[in-house]
């Protein structure tokens, strides 16, 4: 254990729990906590989360590594955490009602009416691409929030992530990052006019930005009052870099909750449905962020009232074929590239002898097809193909789960060591933003890891592409019945 030297901590929360880590240069990992919290669903399409909880889960891992004996050495904290969850708060910064996390769709209706508003062309002139405006768009949150609680928009001074509502609570700094600010912000790393101006009051509502290598602020209480903080950004990117991925023609592939593809690439052709963020020191991700990932399996697990680390063990069972059942994924809608808030989950191709193994074997392919139609699409926005991804998060621990992803995208990926992806990312932006690293690049070379290396087995990628191509005609087959009961 590294004795001497500064020491860094990570938070992240994330969409199931907050997790931190504290560790020194060179990733010598000092100490680490996790503590899940939960989701509501009180209303057809809502999906939300208590702010509160987040609060207890971020002091209980600070005053867990306050006992640390090298926590008199913390230089700096970084904060990172799921992206377009909002929280609507008053001008102290208390939140005046539950997050509206990224899976909840209810304002879809206020979305399709403000996509409808620009074009693609416009999009693309405001924002650098067409990037769509979805359910969990900022603005759509905050017209449907004007519509369904007007008492409440008035009384709402900010609207802010996750991140950004733990930084205002250690350090009483209300700021954002343009990078997370997802379909807000253009290629200047500015808010768009163009953008904000369609929802009367967003400009006024919205924090004022930094860079998420700026320390804003110090925590003012607590065991580590004083310790600066830096901005920080959304979950993909602090994962990304937590999975050693910084530099031109790098890919990742991040499995949590949901399952997140990413690349990065100065071209910016562009392509439907895919977030092509502006560049930012140099790096120009093309990003993919799917809806459900180890969500669907946590779903087959309630249902069947068996732990998902044993469905996964028994997918291990069972060998996909062409009669194997096929999955859709899409639980709660899907985001990228589809952006379609009304498809639905469907399991298809069922027989009698279908039990438990069949159908986790299916979800998890289900999920691996939606990771692919979101790469294909980023290798088009990108116009580069991806040969190798560096693969982590929750999500990547079931050497299973990683096998079927590596045949059904037909590609090598590397799993890295941590599974903290998320906070490690979050720990190395602090640690450069601290001034006790050089850059992003030389903190990921030096910090991450590979655990192994999981390459496509060619029967079994030849069988991924028919069954791949089936998965996307049953899609296209069940959008008129799903947007039929959708009303």
């Amino acid at each position: 254990m590294t004795t001497t030297g500064p020491v860094f901590i990570g938070l992240d929360i994330g969409t199931s729990s907050v997790k931190a880590v504290m560790a020194g240069p060179g990733g010598a990992q000092l100490d680490s906590f996790s503590a899940e919290h939960a989701s509501t669903r009180p209303a057809p399409g809502a999906v939300e989360q208590e702010p509160a909880d987040w609060i207890r889960a971020v002091d209980a891992a600070l005053g867990q590594f306050a006992g640390h004996p090298r926590a008199g050495a913390v230089v700096a904290v970084g904060v990172t955490s799921q992206v377009n969850t909002h929280v609507f708060c008053d001008a102290e910064g208390a939140a005046l009602g539950p997050a509206i996390t990224w899976q909840d769709t209810r304002a879809a209706a206020q979305a399709a009416r403000l996509d409808a508003m620009l074009s693609a062309e416009a999009k693309t002139a405001a924002l650098g691409a067409p990037i769509p405006l979805d359910a969990s768009h900022a603005l759509s949150r905050m017209a449907w929030m004007a519509e369904a609680r007007p008492d409440l928009w008035q009384a709402t001074a900010h609207v802010v992530l996750p991140k950004d509502f733990i930084i205002a609570q250690l350090t009483g700094t209300v700021a954002a990052d343009p990078i997370a600010a997802v379909g807000l912000v253009g290629p200047d790393l500015r808010y768009a006019g163009a953008i904000t101006d369609l929802v009367p009051r967003a400009a006024a509502v919205l924090p004022p930005l930094a860079d998420p290598l700026d320390i804003v602020g110090r925590i003012a209480s607590g065991p580590f009052v004083g310790v600066p903080v830096a901005m920080g950004t959304m979950d993909a990117w602090a994962s990304m870099f937590g999975l050693g991925v910084a530099s031109e023609g790098q890919a990742m592939y991040l499995s949590g909750t949901s399952e997140v593809l990413g690349l990065i690439a100065r071209d910016r052709t562009g392509a439907p449905g895919i977030i092509t963020f502006p560049d930012w020191r140099g790096i120009t991700l093309h990003a993919g962020p799917t809806q459900s990932g180890g969500a669907s399996l946590a779903w087959l697990s309630r249902l069947l009232g068996q732990d998902a680390g044993v469905l996964a063990g028994l997918a291990g069972t069972v060998k996909i074929t062409a009669q194997s059942p096929l999955f859709l994924p899409h639980l709660d809608g899907e985001r990228a590239p589809l952006w379609d808030a009304t498809s639905r989950g469907s399991f298809a191709s069922m027989t009698s002898a279908t039990g438990p193994a069949e159908l986790a074997a299916a979800v998890m392919e289900g999920v691996a097809f939606s990771a692919r139609l979101a790469l294909e699409a980023i290798e088009a926005s990108a116009a580069q193909p991806v040969p190798v991804l560096r693969h982590g998060g929750g999500g990547a621990q079931s050497d299973v789960w990683c096998q079927i992803r590596a045949d059904a995208l037909g590609r090598r990926l590397e799993r890295v060591t941590s599974p903290e992806t998320g906070a490690m990312g979050a720990l190395v932006m602090a640690g450069v933003a601290s001034g006790h690293m050089a850059s992003m690049t030389e903190a990921t070379r030096s910090l991450v890891a590979i655990d192994r290396s999981f390459d496509p087995a060619p029967r079994s990628a030849a069988m991924a592409d028919m069954r791949f191509a089936a998965w996307r005609e049953l899609y296209a087959a069940l959008g008129p019945v799903n947007r039929r009961l959708a009303g």
